[in-house]
């Protein structure tokens, strides 16, 4: 039995769409009702970190789990205890590529090396998955883009190499299903590193109009951020952007071509794949 946690979020729905149906899979979310796209034979249960009654009866005969914590501070040692004690094997955790780089101090860094050392301690046998930005952040644009053919974002000319969500999911799905995974960090990027100002105009290609870009200054780009986010988390996206400008986060890896057997998608071929979301369709 695999247990995919996160099953809602950008990378756990990816991942279970992509497991096989004949597999045992069971489905640990919040709200299970948001639970999409699984297997008509897929497990789903209700399921919270912070409700150790319900991990039990979640990993109750699991062997793997796809972990991912979403909750900014939130402690994976629960589930990571409550899975040894049921006897899980092997976890397969979502973490971040920013924990590799001993120039990255933020918040949110250095929540996700708490918990992978959490992870690493617990004597399971353990994978870690480190992407770079989701190209899918880029969705946050979406309604500027429909309604002024505008991007507006910081740093226009800061490069990432972000990386395709669904070749993250992909290499979780490998992790959690073949051998040779074990004990591994696997550093996921996309196949370049691009900027915000490129990804604009690989966007109106996709369109098939002009989109303009504008860049927000640090004070516009934190006003917007503390729309949606507490302050602490706010300082740490702008610390991360900030060392991106630095070109922290240009690095390109071969993972998901090594993993896969084919390459890591690019930003084009994505944006792509959500064009109705751009378009308004």
């Amino acid at each position: 039995m695999i247990l995919v946690t996160g099953a809602t979020g950008t990378i756990g729905r990816e991942v279970v769409r992509r497991l096989p149906s004949d597999l045992p899979v069971r489905i640990m979310a919040r709200e299970p009702a948001r639970v999409t796209g699984a297997s008509g034979t897929a497990d789903i249960v209700r399921g919270d970190y912070a409700d150790p009654a319900s991990l039990e009866r979640a990993l109750s005969g699991v062997r793997a789990v796809f972990l991912v914590t979403t909750r900014v501070g939130e402690d994976d040692g629960p589930i990571i205890r409550t899975a040894r004690s049921a006897g899980v094997r092997h976890v397969v955790k979502l973490s971040a590529a920013a924990v590799e780089d001993p120039g990255a101090t933020d918040l949110i860094t250095r929540w996700q090396r708490v918990n992978e050392e959490l992870l690493c301690g617990s004597g399971m046998e353990w994978t870690l998955l480190r992407p770079r930005s989701f190209m899918s952040n880029t969705l946050s644009w979406a309604a500027s883009i429909r309604e002024e053919g505008v991007v507006r974002a910081l740093w226009g000319t800061s490069a990432n190499a972000c990386v395709d969500p669904g070749d993250v999911a992909e290499v979780a799905v490998r992790a959690l299903t073949e051998h040779g995974h074990a004990g591994r960090a696997h550093t996921l990027t996309g196949p370049e590193a691009i900027t915000a100002v490129e990804q604009t105009a690989r966007l109106s290609e996709v369109l098939g109009r002009r989109i303009r870009f504008e860049e927000l200054s640090p004070e516009q780009a934190r006003s917007g951020l503390g729309r949606r986010y507490p302050e602490p988390v706010v300082e740490a996206l702008l610390e991360s952007a900030r060392r991106q400008r630095e070109g922290a986060k240009a690095q390109v890896e071969t993972t998901v071509l090594d993993v896969t057997g084919r390459p890591a998608t690019p930003f084009g071929t994505w944006a792509q794949g959500q064009r109705g979301a751009f378009a308004g369709a």
